[in-house]
């Protein structure tokens, strides 16, 4: 089923942000951005930017369109809810649970109690029409482990997980069903929104700024790209499928749900985040909690970069890229001269490949923009987060790098601050003072997995040619 054809009236959407040059031949977008070049009988077939699957060919191109990130799926059908049983592994949260199940109403749930301290027991179903059976662990054996107990005890074609702290919204679960009308798609996931998204500072931080939280904007999952992953908070995803892969490794009790979707990548398998779909998490707003939480993530690097070699770096462009936005950041003229050399050099290559294009200097000037602010983006967010160890060390022995780091430091908090701001959220000021908290904790839990691990590859940026 990986590689089998789109159903008949399946639709594909360009994507807002990609551009068509010479007559729609050349599209140019996606993320990380590239260029697709098409015949023109397919360039014809997208017209105003939509294309509905009604033979072959337009399926091979509406498959082409989505594997290379520039076109989003429109599904056509939707498999019934009868066919999803919902998943929830708890440990000790009686409370989130009974918030939880009236949410699942008329749909099966299979709760699994991975060794509570008291043994659960299920709240008051008298008002739900949930069909809810309960499965438990003598003892802990982590989430993952959890997940697969449930999903052996599924018997549906679908199988969605849902942690014990969160709520689905209203029809949560048919907006993501609908992507499984493509055949090659194993897995989706949802938004997840902040359950109390006012309160104190942190609270309205979280809101922004959930590691969970992965933004407003539709996208294929793989690794390398924006959505990288998905968290396993809540999904859905094909049994058969999940089956075969062999569940979750329940020897990971940090970043199980990265290891899945990049292992189901590898299989050739398609994953989707849908946003419209939106399931609310009960977000830790106590600092400590919330900090040893951020710095708990952080520790799963280590065993991913050992699973998935090169998956994981902190940094990943090219050499040439790099070269320009180091050079430009030590702020000399002959630094300077050298990032700008560097950049033309770069738009000038660019301009070769673009010749045939309409405008290809101006393509090229953009494209090279891009390509240098990606790497500065980039290489300031690993100074504040994965590197800040390594930023302090060289901040305590020079004024200038001490100056560059305050100045980067600002700069991509208030930068961040623009990308995810949302209505009642923090001023820059109080939000980047948190997303630097946030980054020193993720950094120290990925020093700290390494060093344990004695594994360094997931601190070693990835430079091409």
């Amino acid at each position: 089923m990986r590689n089998a054809r789109l159903p008949d009236g399946f639709g594909v959407r360009l994507d807002p942000q990609v551009r068509a040059y010479s007559g729609g031949r050349v599209l140019i977008g996606g993320s990380p951005m590239r260029m697709l070049k098409l015949a023109p009988a397919a360039a014809e077939m997208i017209g105003d930017g939509y294309l509905e699957v009604v033979d072959s060919q337009t399926a091979v191109v509406a498959r082409r369109l989505l594997d290379s990130g520039v076109g989003n799926p429109r599904p056509m059908s939707t498999p019934s809810p009868s066919d999803v049983t919902i998943v929830v592994p708890i440990r000790d949260n009686v409370d989130g649970l009974a918030r939880l199940v009236p949410a699942l109403r008329g749909l099966n749930v299979i709760v699994v109690d991975d060794g509570s301290a008291t043994p659960l027991e299920l709240p008051d179903l008298s008002e739900c029409t949930a069909q809810v059976t309960l499965l438990r662990h003598d003892s802990s054996r982590g989430p993952a482990a959890a997940r697969n107990t449930g999903l052996r005890s599924a018997r549906t074609p679908f199988v969605a997980f849902l942690d014990s702290d969160v709520v689905p919204t209203t029809g949560w679960l048919e907006l993501m069903l609908g992507h499984f009308s493509d055949p090659a798609v194993a897995l989706v996931a949802p938004r997840i929104v902040a359950l109390e998204p006012e309160g104190s500072m942190l609270a309205r931080y979280e809101h922004t700024r959930s590691s969970l939280d992965l933004g407003r904007k539709e996208a294929a999952v793989r690794s390398g790209s924006p959505v990288a992953y998905v968290p396993s908070a809540a999904m859905l995803v094909r049994r058969d499928v999940l089956v075969d892969a062999g569940g979750f490794d329940e020897n990971m009790h940090v970043a199980e749900d990265v290891d899945l979707c990049w292992r189901l990548q590898e299989s050739g398998w398609r994953l989707r985040y849908e946003p419209v779909s939106q399931v609310a998490h009960d977000h830790r707003v106590t600092f400590g909690k919330w900090f040893t939480r951020k710095r708990f993530y952080g520790t799963g690097a280590a065993p991913l970069a050992a699973r998935h070699d090169g998956m994981v770096p902190p940094v990943a462009m090219s050499k040439w890229t790099l070269f320009a936005v180091l050079a430009a950041a030590t702020c000399t003229r002959i630094g300077l001269l050298g990032s700008l050399v560097t950049t033309v050099v770069t738009m000038t290559r660019l301009r070769r490949t673009f010749r045939e294009l309409d405008q290809p200097t101006r393509i090229a000037a953009i494209l090279a923009a891009r390509g240098f602010a990606g790497g500065a983006w980039q290489l300031a967010s690993a100074m504040c987060r994965h590197y800040w160890p390594v930023t302090l060390l060289a901040v305590l022995c020079s004024r200038r790098i001490r100056r560059l780091a305050l100045a980067v430091a600002v700069t991509e908090g208030v930068v961040d601050w623009v990308k995810h701001r949302q209505p009642g959220g923090l001023d820059p000021v109080r939000h980047t003072a948190f997303k630097r908290l946030d980054d020193i904790a993720y950094g120290a839990g990925l020093w700290q997995g390494a060093v344990r691990a004695r594994d360094l590859r997931a601190l070693a940026p990835r430079i091409g040619s």
